[in-house]
């Protein structure tokens, strides 16, 4: 008998068997031993995948393998190298710029403690690394979580260059394909049980800013709430680029914010189906915007005559409820972050979440989050729920016939100091949450005028832009989807070169777009229903109280802007009265 030892990246293994066993019995074991089907792997001889094994009547001798020869396993599919690049994966372009820039941190020459020529490097002045945890702490304000490429930078440097670095998506599933044992709940083994899982504070962050490119946005986001009371919740579609406030950063520019269908309480909110989502992702992608974000408002008014909100969120209570992070988890699978160093394709995301709520100043503060990769795991497969009565506390659920779930642990300190393991039943959601993302505004930007829900209120919007150019005119998200989506002369085929003017800021585009026959339709229609403002115009409107149309004619909500039908005193969306 012998036993050649089969290397692969789930360790090195031992498989018994005789000289004249052919090739075909020698590869079936070796697809029990590892869990595989007959065709999941391959098997060579040399490390560099030459002198594969084939399934065959040869036996071993023929092939020369001995006791004591190494070989190896490869599984089939993408390649599972730790550290190999998946060139078939298209990252997105902000990682492809910064994966070529240099990131290192330039320091000038110390007067006092350097003795140099001014060609020459030292310790006090050599440029640091963009992972540099020292200088990181001494930036002003500090930042805890480097960023991402700077992570990168970190895991591919030293001598190795990252030869052994690979990034793993945490998995909370059983393998599948583990033919030793009948499937859970009747067994299980150590080759497919999941890991358990210890929370700690993640060291990276994929956006490290959030910029709104004009304070117009938000402030438009938060009229639903002014005038219902109830809150809101909306997309952010923007763009990501580089942050240079932090070494190899990224930032996230909002550009505009689509609120989808829901129901909104003063204590809850309910999304709806949306039959919208496909056009608008259409059109941002037209404009070069993506989903970058979502945003939601937790306002309880204080006073209102002077406009202050109640401060809720903060040490003492939570900054993310367990709900919330559970839903932003949801939103960062959907929105995964391409990455060529991940076997999976993917790692982590630039999903972010932004909340409108109370500061300490009682004034409305937008503050943004992240959840941890570790919490997009638990979501994702299904193991974390929230607590009832505390929205501080998690819950990692407990195995069950259907479900296996792996131990979840964090670790807090005692009234000694010591450090000690807790089993996360329940968990202070704090150990999922990134957070410290600043967030401001930019001083100018477009998107930003009052969007159209009607050709009545589209007619009116245009009747007081008559001093704006045409590209202004027409530079807001809304009012383009509205042009694409609305029933009576949707421009879905022909809007495209306008959406292109939108995007590169060409006036003359702009305007040849303008003499078209859709846009002169356009006109005609608004022409034909007048100037007046509708119902709609109430809700984000420029000024002045809406007047009352007919009792004959569709009319739109003052509050949730859904189309009526005539005769209607109450709106079948939101419930709420039509004045």
């Amino acid at each position: 008998s012998q036993c050649p030892c089969l290397q692969s990246p789930d360790g090195m293994k031992k498989i018994p068997s005789t000289k004249r066993e052919t090739a075909a019995a020698f590869l079936k074991k070796v697809a029990k031993e590892f869990g595989f089907s007959s065709n999941g792997f391959s098997v060579y001889q040399n490390r560099n995948k030459t002198g594969e094994i084939v399934s065959q009547n040869k036996t071993l001798s023929l092939l020369k393998i001995k006791h004591g020869d190494m070989l190896f396993l490869f599984p089939s599919g993408p390649s599972t190298s730790p550290g190999e690049v998946m060139d078939t994966v298209q990252e997105d372009e902000i990682d492809q710029y910064l994966a070529k820039q240099d990131g290192k941190i330039y320091r000038n020459k110390d007067p006092q403690l350097c003795r140099h020529g001014a060609l020459g490097k030292c310790v006090h002045c050599v440029p640091l690394e963009p992972f540099d945890e020292d200088y990181l702490n001494h930036l002003d304000p500090p930042v805890k979580h480097m960023s991402f490429h700077a992570y990168l930078r970190k895991l591919t440097g030293g001598a190795d260059k990252g030869k052994f670095a690979a990034l793993e998506n945490i998995s909370c599933k059983i393998k599948s394909g583990c033919e030793g044992h009948p499937p859970w709940p009747e067994g299980i083994c150590t080759k497919c049980q999941p890991s358990a899982i210890t929370l700690n504070r993640q060291k990276y962050r994929h956006v490290d800013n959030i910029m709104f490119e004009n304070h117009t946005i938000a402030d438009r986001f938060l009229d639903f709430w002014r005038k219902t009371g109830s809150q809101r919740m909306g997309y952010l579609y923007g763009r990501y680029t580089e942050h240079k406030d932090i070494p190899l950063g990224i930032r996230a520019e909002v550009a505009a914010i689509y609120e989808p269908p829901q129901n909104a309480t003063q204590n809850s909110l309910e999304l709806v189906e949306d039959p919208k989502a496909a056009a608008v992702d259409e059109i941002a992608a037209k404009l070069g915007l993506c989903k970058v974000g979502w945003i939601f408002t937790d306002l309880l008014s204080e006073d209102t005559r002077i406009g202050t909100v109640h401060y809720t969120r903060n040490k003492d209570s939570h900054y993310l409820s367990a709900e919330e992070c559970i839903t932003a988890g949801y939103f960062q699978n959907q929105h995964a972050n391409p990455c060529r160093l991940s076997r999976d394709g993917h790692f982590g995301s630039k999903f972010v979440t932004v909340v409108a709520t109370g500061g300490p100043d009682n004034q409305v503060h937008f503050e943004g989050y992240q959840v941890s990769n570790q919490c997009m795991a638990l979501v994702r497969d299904e193991c974390l729920l929230p607590c009832k009565d505390a929205p501080e506390l998690g819950y990692a659920k407990e195995s069950t016939p259907e479900q296996y779930v792996p131990d979840v642990f964090y670790k807090d300190k005692d009234k000694f100091g010591n450090d000690i393991t807790f089993l996360a039943r329940p968990l202070p959601v704090e150990y999922l949450i990134i957070d410290d993302l600043s967030l401001y505004y930019n001083l100018t930007g477009r998107y930003a005028f009052v969007c159209p829900q009607d050709f009545h209120s589209l007619a009116t919007y245009l009747s007081q832009c008559t001093s704006t150019a045409f590209l202004d005119i027409v530079s807001d998200f809304h009012l383009l989807l509205f042009l694409v989506t609305n029933e009576v002369m949707p421009l879905r085929d022909s809007i495209g070169l306008l959406l292109d003017a939108v995007k590169t800021s060409n006036e003359d585009l702009a305007q040849t777009w303008k003499k078209s026959e859709q846009w002169a339709t356009i006109e005609q229609l608004c022409g034909t229903v007048g100037g007046q403002p509708s119902s709609s115009l109430g809700y984000g409107a420029m000024g002045g109280p809406s007047v009352p149309v007919s009792s004959s004619a569709m009319w739109s909500c003052l509050h949730c802007t859904f189309m009526n039908q005539p005769g209607t005193e109450h709106c079948e969306m939101c419930s709420l009265p039509r004045s």
